[in-house]
């Protein structure tokens, strides 16, 4: 700046001496009492300013006013024009100064001051800073644009960075010629930018959570943010893939702003079919931005193929997938790792040459950009960007502008980089972070403005970005079914087709068809075929058919489309709407505008030959299963969150534990938590670790953490998928999904059309199937489950007792409790209990039972309800009791009581509130008092939201009643499919305990579990005789596929006589000394020999046969010359077998249980004497309730506490059934105690229940033995 007189220079510093307390003053007045200012404070002001102004100096801002700028300007003029020197005039403007004020006038200066301290401490000596009115400050550098603008705009940004003010500017060469001009043409551009908004740049560079584990920002927050700028328009670039763009197309449209589907795509260094480790690893980005319909498709086809091809550590693309599938795309060249980048900064600049020409011929002229990005501190970013600028004016390629945008908000930056560290199982204090960008704390949608002032001095940049923008016009047809050709006979219509096979149905289905069921069946055809659904039906029941063809266990139905009686006669359910009085409305009506939606389940093991079958019958390339996201839950946010902040995983644990579980499907949320844990709100106000892990967790929680298969989604084009939506495989696996999840796929959701069905996998299906191959084998009879009474006996009293081990959806202890009190007697009993069993409706079990066991108790609200809940004992009982209540008390409409259900279950109460008023109304008119109405609604209110679909009820009850009827009557057989399901089940200790839990139902039905046998058992469990169910060798810890296949295979040709005829006759290639030893432990081989003899042995035995298979192979001896193991070798190598309980401790170690006996049986029984709970039960009692418990501690850890470093214990106690429960053990308990803290020590403890986490844990507080 010029300089000033010392005599100017002391008169400024003694006004500023008298004059600042005062202004601080009348801050801390306008802060504790809201006094704007005093008088002593404005005469001061004002006198202040005076003489400031006097010696050309704002009183404000310190700088010089715009009188001295002119000064300063002609001067540099005079110089420019002497010596040729450039000048830039640059206007700087405070933005939403009004806004500012509107707070306090202090809080206006404070902004001004706070701008022009950051300018003044920027800029060089050389340059030149004023104020130059209002808002606005004026800069005269020295030097050209290109040459100071971008280092000065950077040291500035990054300087006010912390800061919440926001500036706008535009800067322009000067000269004497243009002085004039360029005044106005400043001012005119700064006028526009702040009229205009975002309307003069979109953001094309934005990754959303979708980029997993990379991306913070929501669509929603980010679609918002981007109307909030008043941008027109934004685009989507996840990497790699296209997860949320038709989320995002719709929130845009929703919110009025034009989407641009993008993505940044991987480039492979060579061709994407080449992936040699070390050179093939590594890839470049480019932008892709869909331009119209066809550029869509085109950008769907290249994500597929990049993944379905060129997948190798990312999805990669090439330049000749590129060339093929080009037209309607725009290609930006992303940022410092994009594909011409990568080779400029490798100083390949031939290379960065080719690829930018080959990408220009590729897109177009016009259609390829070099993209220009800056960030603070990121390594190479001005290296590349001068680069890039000489690669454009070299090459005549376009610039544009972008910021690389991973999270919304500036203030977002620290839960960014907590996200990163959640990906790459750091902390955020770990040293030389892999993809950290703390050291860049401005991934984020940046305003117009800030994008202007980064890239002041190349306006065509910033210009390009609208330009690109009006050139993509994407429209995706959404909400309207696509369906699959189906072939029907010749000279057949669809609809034709579908009548006649349902008239053919009926008659399989009805000894007699009645008028009523020739109606009902011609209602449903005519909603059906006035919805163009027919191809619906004739393909669901093709595949469901067929399934069952091949007998595939198929379930009796799921969900409302049981109340079909198309679907019935078609073979799709087994659930006669007539007998359990099913309404077809509730699946399908006129009014309702959903489409069908017809869930089904097949036998778990057997579901991929379904699926396989779809797959052959309508394409490869048309049928693919569906992507499911999973996303960072309450819980998992905050113990995610506290790992990567450094803290112990006890505290975040304790923070998550304090969170209440979700309720029907809907997730907690952590403010939700808030809300409804007292003990989380005080630990949060109290305890500044519990604030700062949790408002942390609050901006990761919601993200998306990862893409899995969805368990039961399939769906089925006309065309191939990829004109629909990207696809890729499964992770960790082959199978091709979707990239549109479950809510874009399909037309309900307003989704991409697609026909989407739900095929689950029902491991009690599988039971069924397995159980009733079984029967064949054994009894040589064939059950039809259809056919079986629905009145038998035998299975009525297994239930009545309770013995409902193993019975789909009876199993729980608290449904053992109310069954056994029940005593069931019908069908239509199992139907309600499976309804009424879950929150909420549960308060009404008490009365069921009260009403089935004494008729006179039943009542109805009003007569007109008779016939609707005459099967419940005139108990609301299932969801469809309330939408028939409304229909007939208060004369809705199926569309109206379908709202009405959707509103109740969503619990808002402005929503609520009207639909009560709205059903209170009708019911009055109907003929009800007030009084009688508001009961009725308060009835049936509650069961909206958590009411159980009837027709659900009636296919669950329906398998319910199948597995029951089979192990009532077929207990040897239903056992042994039992086993062998949960033996394939889940892994570790739960695998165990259920196996355990299954083996104890044997031994209480009488019926033995042998121990594995090398000769005698199979892969799976598998009868022995009427009351014998063998182990299989599938059980035996390290036992693998192909060991078990060799010992099965070899055996067919004649069982084993001796441990030599194994070793000589197996596959030492696949069976190694560690099956051996396995096989040995767990006593397969007892059949040889005592098991001490045979460990002893095996190994010479092994090493032997080894040898002499290799001599044989090389023709020196034969193998069977002499034997392996002489009598007297034997004999000379004889041990004393292990003892019982060394036997025992082996079958825990091989088999994860105790099978035979017990170690501790008589202490375990000893237990039952003073003990309250059974380990079973502890999971249906209430949080805080004190039991006691017993059993053996089969796990012990020891711990120490953080604060104090006091010794505490998690133990787990097991009983003799393979039940298993935790117990933890605070240090003062500990202490007291620990001498009874060994394994497999009885133990009885003495506590209260914690019901936070999915299983029960006993807090102890009292330990004793028994």
């Amino acid at each position: 700046m010029a300089e000033d007189s010392g005599e100017n220079i002391s008169k400024l510093t003694k006004l500023r001496q008298k004059y600042l307390p005062l202004r601080q003053k009348a801050q801390e007045n306008l802060e504790t009492s809201g006094i704007k200012s005093g008088t002593r404070f404005r005469k001061a002001r004002g006198k202040f300013a005076k003489e400031m102004y006097k010696m050309d100096y704002d009183a404000v801002t310190g700088l010089p006013v715009r009188r001295r700028f002119e000064e300063r300007l002609e001067e540099e003029l005079a110089r420019s024009e002497r010596f040729g020197t450039p000048l830039t005039f640059c206007l700087v403007d405070l933005n939403d100064l009004k806004k500012i004020n509107e707070i306090s006038y202090p809080e206006g200066d404070k902004a001004l001051r706070t701008v022009a301290h950051a300018i003044e401490e920027t800029i060089r000596e050389t340059d030149f800073v004023a104020r130059y009115g209002g808002d606005e400050f004026a800069i005269l550098f020295t030097g050209s644009s290109e040459e100071v603008l971008s280092p000065w705009w950077g040291r500035f940004t990054e300087m006010i960075n912390g800061d919440r003010y926001t500036v706008t500017a535009s800067a322009m060469h000067i000269n004497r010629a243009n002085v004039e001009q360029t005044r106005i043409d400043l001012t005119q551009t700064l006028k526009e930018t702040k009229t205009t908004g975002g309307r003069n740049f979109v953001h094309l560079h934005n990754h959303s959570e979708y980029s997993l584990l990379d991306g913070l920002s929501k669509i929603d927050e980010m679609v918002l943010r981007a109307k909030e700028l008043k941008m027109n328009s934004i685009a989507i670039t996840d990497h790699g893939n296209m997860y949320g763009a038709i989320k995002f197309y719709k929130k845009c449209r929703e919110e009025g702003i034009k989407p641009i589907i993008g993505c940044e795509i991987y480039m492979s260094k060579r061709t994407r079919t080449d992936k040699e480790p070390g050179i093939d690893s590594d890839s470049n980005h480019l932008i892709l931005l869909a331009k119209d319909e066809i550029g869509y498709k085109n950008l769907m086809k290249i994500i597929s193929i990049s993944n379905l091809e060129g997948y190798y550590y990312k999805p990669r693309s090439d330049i000749e997938l590129l060339k093929q599938n080009s037209e309607g795309l725009i290609c930006l060249s992303s940022c410092v790792n994009g594909y011409i980048s990568d080779p400029l900064l490798q100083n390949q600049e031939e290379t960065a040459i080719r690829r930018a020409k080959e990408l220009t011929g590729v897109f177009g002229p016009g259609h390829f950009y070099l993209e220009l990005q800056k960030h603070l501190n990121v390594k190479d970013q001005d290296n590349v960007n001068e680069k890039l600028i000489d690669l454009s004016k070299k090459l005549g390629i376009p610039l544009v502008a972008t910021n690389d945008n991973h999270y919304v908000n500036k203030t977002d930056a620290e839960a960014q980089e907590a996200l990163l560290c959640i990906q790459t199982q750091t902390t955020l204090d770990t040293p030389n972070r892999r993809l950290s960008m703390i050291d860049s704390p401005d991934f984020y949608i940046k305003s117009p403005e800030e994008m202007k002032g980064l890239f002041i001095q190349y306006p065509e940049a910033i210009e390009n970005t609208v330009k690109i923008a009006e050139m993509c016009n994407v429209e995706i047809n959404l909400g309207k079914w696509i369906m699959p050709n189906f072939e029907v006979p010749k000279g057949k219509t669809t609809s034709a087709f579908l009548k006649d096979l349902v008239d053919k149905g009926l008659k399989v289905r009805y000894l007699k068809i009645t008028p009523e069921i020739k109606e009902r069946a011609d209602h449903e055809l005519s909603v059906i075929l006035g919805k163009k659904y027919e191809t619906y039906f004739l393909i669901v029941a093709d595949f469901v058919n067929w399934a069952k063809s091949q007998g595939i266990s198929v379930g009796p139905g799921r969900g409302s489309a049981a109340g079909s009686v198309v679907s019935y006669s078609l073979g799709i359910t087994d659930i006669d709407p007539f007998f359990f009085k099913l309404p077809f409305e509730r699946f399908l009506n006129p009014e309702r505008p959903s489409a069908p939606d017809i869930d089904l389940d097949f036998a778990d093991t057997r579901r991929d030959e379904v699926i396989e079958y779809v797959t052959e019958k309508y394409g490869r390339d048309k049928v693919a299963q569906i992507i499911t996201f999973g996303t960072m839950e309450a819980r998992g946010s905050v113990r995610d969150t506290g790992r990567v902040m450094g803290y112990p995983y006890s505290l975040p644990d304790r923070i998550a534990k304090l969170i209440p579980p979700g309720w029907q499907g809907h997730a907690m949320t952590i403010d939700s938590a808030l809300e409804q844990s007292p003990e989380l709100k005080i630990s949060y106000s109290t305890e500044p670790d519990t604030k700062k892990v949790l408002d942390l967790a609050r901006k990761v929680e919601g993200v998306v953490r990862h893409a899995s298969t969805h368990a039961a989604g399939v769906v089925i084009a006309d065309k191939p998928l990829t004109d629909y939506t990207p696809l890729q495989r499964e992770s960790n696996g082959e199978k091709i999904v979707t990239q549109y999840d479950m809510y874009t796929i399909g037309a309900d959701y307003d989704g991409v059309g697609l026909l989407k069905m739900d095929l689950l996998g029902l491991r009690n299906l599988t039971i069924i199937e397995e159980a009733l191959r079984f029967v064949k084998e054994t009894r040589n009879s064939e059950i039809d489950l259809s056919k079986v009474p629905l009145d038998d006996k035998k299975t009525y009293d297994l239930l009545s007792e309770a013995e409902t081990t193993g019975i789909f959806q009876l199993e729980s202890a608290g449904m053992r409790r109310y069954i056994k009190d029940l005593k069931p007697t019908s069908i239509f009993d199992l139907m309600a209990m499976v309804a009424l069993y879950r929150p909420g409706p549960m308060a009404n079990i008490p009365e069921f039972i009260a009403r089935k066991r004494n008729p006179k108790l039943i009542k109805y609200p009003d007569p007109r309800l008779v016939d609707i809940l005459s099967q419940s004992y005139g108990i609301i009982t299932f969801q469809d009791d309330v939408l028939l209540t409304t229909i007939a008390i208060a004369g809705y409409s199926w569309l109206d009581a379908d709202k009405f259900r959707k509103a109740i279950g969503k619990k808002i109460p402005s929503e609520m509130k009207k639909q009560k008023e709205q059903f209170l109304k009708g019911a009055v008119s109907n003929g009800l008092s007030s009084e009688k109405a508001e009961k009725i609604y308060d009835l049936i209110a509650p069961f909206a939201g958590y009411g159980f679909n009837k027709a659900h009820a009636a296919c669950y009850a329906t398998i319910a009643y199948r597995t029951a009827y089979l192990k009532a009557n077929y207990s040897v057989e239903f056992m042994t499919a039992l086993l062998t399901a949960e033996s394939r089940g889940a892994s570790g200790p739960i695998k165990n305990e259920k196996v355990a839990q299954a083996v104890a139902e044997c031994r209480r039905l009488g019926l033995k579990v042998l121990p594995p046998d090398i000769n005698t058992s199979g892969s799976d469990f598998r009868i022995e005789s009427n009351s014998e169910i063998r182990f299989g060798l599938s059980a035996i810890k390290n036992l693998g596929f192909a060991a078990i296949k060799n010992i099965i295979d070899t055996k067919v040709k004649g069982l084993f006589m001796d441990f030599p005829d194994f070793i000589s006759r197996a596959d030492l290639s696949v069976i190694n000394k560690k099956t051996v030893e396995s096989l040995i432990k767990a006593g397969a081989m007892d059949s040889f020999g005592n098991r001490a003899n045979l460990l002893i042995n095996y190994q010479d035995i092994m090493d032997k046969a080894t040898k002499e298979k290799k001599d044989k192979n090389e023709g020196q001896t034969s193998l069977f010359g002499e034997p392996i193991e002489t009598e007297a070798e034997r004999e000379a190598r004889s041990v004393e077998d292990f003892s019982e309980n060394e036997k025992l401790a082996f079958e825990k170690e091989f088999l994860g249980i105790y099978l035979t006996s017990h170690p501790q049986m008589d202490n375990l029984v000893a237990l039952k004497t003073v003990i309250t709970h059974e380990l079973d039960i502890l999971a249906d009692e209430a949080e805080g309730q004190r039991v006691v418990v017993g059993g053996i501690i089969e796990n012990y850890r020891k711990i120490f506490t953080k604060k104090t470093g006091s010794e505490m214990a998690f133990i787990t106690i097991g009983d003799e059934k393979g039940l298993m429960v935790e117990s933890i053990v605070f240090p003062k308990i500990y202490e007291k105690y620990k001498s009874l803290l060994l394994k497999d020590q009885v133990v009885v403890i003495e506590g209260r229940i914690d019901t936070k986490n999915e299983r029960p844990i006993v807090i102890a507080e009292k330990i004793s033995p028994i």
